[in-house]
């Protein structure tokens, strides 16, 4: 072990020439090694056996880093994931191989190289089991299956008291998550001037927050559906328990295959749209204005990418929807937003607002990732360590991504379009009071 251990330690130094980041490495003897000039030791990345430097001098790539983590043998003291990140630059990273002379590496490195290690990855991934193309072969349920139904239980861990999983909206960055989150459902509310007597239909509806809310503060008749079967189970245990029988009712079901006729004044489609590909966009927003009455106002909350200067680049998955489609988030695909106005008005909507919410679901994801962190032992002990470490790592990676504006989220407000006036107001603080 002491050759391996060596030659980490001098491939170490020679990477850690090349940066200068305010983060050090501790290896499994204890040895800290800093990666920049004065480097902080507080939040540390650990490396645990040789295995890591080999897999990533062998397969260099974001879904090793993830196994790697899952498995513990790369680890994380002092902080959270987003904190120990926050001390890096990742550009300097991903400049790395230009600057390192790789033969003199990989001959640091040999004694580890030329070792076999044994190593399975110890998360469930969705890889040759299960469709996600578009079209008749895409397995919806299976899909959401996978994302969802791992346990009511291991949602509430970090969610807030709604069981809202999608981006809350802080009129404050020091409000709390619970604050937050009900403030986003009244806003969603406002935004779509639900009136009592409104039917109300949330596609995708996960564990029910805004059907209940719409109902109970609005006075609406309120109408969801889902694929998950945990979640269906929560919501009709809580729609009993709130007393929303005669107000709210979900279905087990996929929202396109709703009977025709069925019809609704508002639409809330929120962050479920990432679930069911581009491909299938304009199908789906048809199929929404179809259950729609004329000017029926539609409100969609989603996460976005940014539009690539090649367009023809834009469906290339990067190395983060690489692990995000393989282990949490199958079948998922992000559009960018004028690709969601496209879809909505080609599918005969008018948009009337489009809002950038990212900062927004970047504090959301940090409230997540300090809820899970700290409860960790308790994920552990309903999915199991390694699937609890993945989702700390892929919450984490979300917070950097939207605090950094890699990604983006925007809600839309739209309506079923008719010939005249749009029933809009002109000024819209007066028409949703924000």
């Amino acid at each position: 072990m002491n050759n391996e251990l060596n030659a980490t330690k001098a491939a170490l130094g020679e990477l850690a020439r090349h940066l200068d980041v305010d983060i050090c490495i501790e290896l499994w003897d204890g040895t800290i090694i800093p990666l920049g000039r004065g480097a902080q030791e507080e939040v540390r990345f650990v490396i645990g056996s040789p295995v890591v430097l080999r897999r990533l001098l062998t397969r260099p790539s974001l879904i090793s880093i993830a196994e790697l983590f899952a498995a513990g043998d790369l680890d994380i003291t002092g902080g959270n994931p987003v904190e120990a990140m926050n001390h890096l630059d990742h550009l300097q990273f991903l400049a790395l191989p230009k600057k390192v002379n790789k033969a003199r590496l990989l001959k640091m490195a040999l004694p580890i190289l030329l070792k076999s290690y044994s190593f399975n990855s110890l998360v469930r991934s969705v890889k040759n089991k299960v469709g996600i193309s578009s079209g008749a072969s895409r397995d919806d349920r299976e899909l959401i299956k996978f994302h969802y139904d791992l346990s009511n239980a291991f949602y509430e861990l970090f969610l807030d008291e709604n069981m809202v999983y999608s981006s809350a909206y802080f009129p404050t960055p020091d409000d709390t998550l619970d604050d937050a989150q009900r403030n986003k459902l009244d806003l969603i509310c406002r935004k779509l001037r639900l009136t009592p007597g409104d039917s109300l239909f949330d596609p995708g509806c996960g564990w029910g927050g805004l059907l209940c809310y719409a109902a109970s503060e609005y006075g609406v008749s309120a109408y969801g559906t889902t694929l998950s079967q945990e979640q269906y189970d929560y919501v009709t245990a809580k729609i009993a328990r709130l007393g929303l029988a005669d107000k709210v009712t979900i279905e087990l079901r996929d929202c396109r295959t709703l009977e025709d006729g069925l019809v609704f004044d508002k639409v809330a489609q929120v962050e479920m749209v990432e679930h069911i590909g581009i491909d299938n966009h304009h199908d789906f927003y048809r199929n929404l204005r179809r259950h729609m009455r004329p000017r029926g106002i539609y409100f969609g909350q989603a996460s976005a990418r940014r539009m690539t200067a090649d367009p023809d680049k834009f469906h290339k998955l990067s190395p983060y929807m690489q692990f995000i489609v393989q282990y949490i988030f199958p079948g998922g695909e992000l559009d960018h937003i004028g690709m969601t106005v496209a879809s909505l008005e080609r599918a005969g909507f008018e948009v009337h607002e489009a809002e950038a919410v990212r900062e927004h679901f970047g504090k959301t994801c940090e409230h997540w990732v300090q809820r899970l962190y700290a409860r960790q032992q308790e994920g552990a002990a309903l999915v199991g360590m390694p699937t609890t470490r993945l989702w700390l790592l892929y919450l984490s990676l979300c917070t950097l991504a939207f605090q950094r504006g890699s990604l983006n989220a925007f809600q839309v407000v739209a309506s079923n379009r008719r010939v005249g006036a749009s029933g809009i107001a002109y000024d819209r603080k007066a028409d949703y009071g924000t």
